[in-house]
C-alpha cells in the first residue's frame, strides 16, 4: 500500500546571508524573500489527510520561522568575520543567527526539514513525517532536502 503526500509552502522570508567560503558573489552579503516548500509523507488521518496544517498554529511554527528567517542576517559560525556581525548585532544594525553547520539554500532547507519533522511526528504520533523541503531563492534557483 502507498503513502499519500501533501505539501505547504512557507513565503515571504526576506533574509540576508554570505557564504563566505565561496569564490563568487556569493561570499558577500547579499539576500532573498525565501519561500520553503515542504511536502509531507504518510498514512491518512480519519479525516483523510495527511496532515492538519493546523498543527503548525499549534505548535508555532509561523513564529519560528519569522524568528528565524524573517529580516535576519544568518551567517555561519566559522564565518571569520563573525565578531563583526556580533557586533552589528549588538548595534541593533542587523538580527542575527549564527548556524553550526553552515549556511545557504541547501542547509536552510535541512534545517527546516530536521525542525518540521520533529513537530509533524510528534504532532501525529509517528504517522507522518516531512518528506523534503525546498528553499527557493527566487523563481529560478531552488536547492532541495529529502529526508532519509
Amino acid at each position: 500500500m502507498g503513502k499519500h503526500r501533501s505539501y505547504k509552502r512557507f513565503i515571504g522570508y526576506s533574509t540576508a546571508f554570505r557564504q563566505w567560503k565561496a569564490d563568487s558573489h556569493c561570499s558577500t552579503l547579499h539576500g532573498y524573500a525565501f519561500c520553503f516548500k515542504v511536502w509531507f509523507e504518510g498514512e491518512l488521518d480519519d479525516n483523510g489527510w495527511v496532515i492538519d496544517f493546523g498543527c503548525f498554529k499549534r505548535n508555532g511554527v509561523k513564529e519560528w520561522m519569522n524568528n528565524m528567517f524573517d529580516h535576519t542576517t544568518c551567517v555561519s559560525a566559522d564565518d571569520p568575520e563573525l565578531e563583526i556581525f556580533e557586533e552589528m548585532n549588538d548595534r541593533g544594525i542587523i538580527d542575527l543567527r549564527v548556524f553550526e553547520d553552515g549556511v545557504g539554500c541547501e542547509k536552510f532547507a535541512q534545517y527546516v526539514a530536521d525542525y518540521l519533522n520533529g513537530i509533524v511526528q510528534e504532532d501525529t504520533d509517528n504517522r507522518v513525517s516531512v518528506y523534503k523541503v525546498q528553499c527557493w531563492e527566487h523563481n529560478d534557483n531552488m536547492a532541495e532536502y529529502i529526508v532519509k
